[in-house]
């Protein structure tokens, strides 16, 4: 049996602390020094090849490593996702709100209608 997802509060507090970060970065980072801000100014380019990157690596770490591992390379897609939005300059907002029109919607039944 798999352990249930668990309550939302932390992961929630983590991500309002890392959209702040992200968003100060573009802002005023200094890409010299800063991971998120020379990706940044190397625009959604880069930050799709690092999505790619790290999801082919959570994808790796479900499959063959430890739960540890699986959750450091979640965290990895989740920043290297955030940052690909700020690049893009898609809010979060946007995201909830497709997430949203999916709630009560058969995966499968939402999966066909786009095909149409």
């Amino acid at each position: 049996m798999t352990t249930p997802l668990g309550p939302l509060a932390r992961l929630a507090a983590a991500l309002e602390h890392l959209s702040g970060t992200i968003d100060a970065r573009a802002l005023e980072g200094d890409a010299g020094t800063s991971w998120t801000a020379r990706l940044l100014a190397k625009g959604p380019d880069a930050a799709a090849g690092k999505i790619a990157e790290e999801g082919n690596e959570l994808a790796e770490a479900v499959i063959r490593e430890s739960d540890d591992n699986v959750a450091s390379e979640a965290a990895d897609v989740i920043y290297h996702l955030m940052v690909g939005l700020r690049a893009r300059g898609v809010p979060l907002d946007a995201v909830a709100a497709k997430l949203e029109a999916r709630q009560g919607t058969s995966g499968l039944a939402e999966k066909a209608a786009r095909k149409e």
